[in-house]
């Protein structure tokens, strides 16, 4: 995984994507994606129209910045564990954990617009789409992270399966939690839910039981 720091381009453009990401999902929430328009987005987070289409196909693509947010954040906590196939269970659910957790009412609130995305997502092919296309992407990257932490003599397979389970894992629970009024802690909350779905999809994988 490549620890190149970005240029400032790239962080300007990253920044600037992520803007209009949020306004894309709070315009969401307020209105739904059928009440929502480009240009509304545009408008919203303070950038020409053109702007937006330079880094978004449509209106359902631009909350994909957002919806990755988590995943890169919890693929990081997983790449920070200590190599060895004794410890990786542990370090996959740690970082389910600490990812999914609520800390305080910023993150609160990103669950909960992660939640009504996910309910908006139900009737809408499109942001259904950009969905399931950022959980793909956060699996393959996630591959190497764990061929790394499971050291060179892991079968390729086993690693692919820990990676595809431990990705569906979360998209799960999220989906699960988002069709309840479960908190966002405790209880039916997304960490709670996915630390169980990825007990339950790993329990028979050789890279993770030995």
């Amino acid at each position: 995984m490549s620890t190149k720091p970005l240029s400032l381009t790239e962080r300007r453009k990253a920044a600037t994507q992520l803007d209009i990401a949020r306004a894309a999902a709070a315009l969401f929430t307020e209105h739904g994606p059928d009440g929502t328009t480009a240009e509304d987005i545009a408008e919203r987070a303070g950038v020409a129209l053109r702007t937006f289409y330079r880094y978004f196909r449509n209106k359902q693509d631009a909350v994909g910045p957002l919806l990755a947010r988590g995943a890169d954040r919890w693929r990081e906590l997983i790449a920070a564990s200590e190599p060895g196939t004794a410890g990786l269970p542990r370090a996959l659910e740690r970082a389910i954990e600490e990812s999914l957790s609520v800390p305080d009412a910023h993150a609160a609130e990103g669950l909960r617009q992660t939640r009504a995305l996910l309910r908006a997502a139900v009737a809408d092919p499109a942001l259904r789409a950009v969905w399931y296309r950022v959980n793909q992407e956060s699996e393959e990257r996630l591959i190497p992270v764990v061929a790394r932490l499971a050291g060179p003599g892991a079968d390729p397979l086993d690693v692919r399966l820990t990676a595809a389970a431990a990705t569906d894992a979360i998209r799960v629970a999220l989906e699960t939690w988002a069709e309840t009024d479960a908190d966002t802690s405790g209880p039916g909350s997304p960490a709670e839910l996915a630390v169980r779905c990825l007990r339950e999809l790993v329990g028979g994988m050789r890279l993770l039981t030995g």
